[in-house]
């Protein structure tokens, strides 16, 4: 098994009821980025783009945004 970083501010934004659009507006990330981190799409977080994030939702732990899971390794022999 191994570890990858979970991006969960998502669920944030849906407990607030604040949108991609009003976040990226307050932390001054492009809609396309926050949305790609949602998503799981992106392969490379930009740290800056974590403390703008925390900022503009008013987090001051880390953890609340993003974490680590265990995810089980692909064979590729199966």
């Amino acid at each position: 098994m191994g570890l990858t970083i979970k991006v969960t501010f998502g669920e944030i934004l849906e407990e607030r009821g604040m949108s991609l659009n009003e976040l990226s507006e307050r932390a001054n990330v492009r809609r396309a980025a926050l949305s790609e981190l949602v998503n799981g799409k992106r392969e490379n977080i930009n740290f800056e783009h974590i403390v703008k994030i925390a900022e503009a939702l008013d987090i001051s732990d880390i953890n609340q945004i993003i974490s680590l899971v265990k995810v089980e390794e692909k064979n590729d022999n199966a």
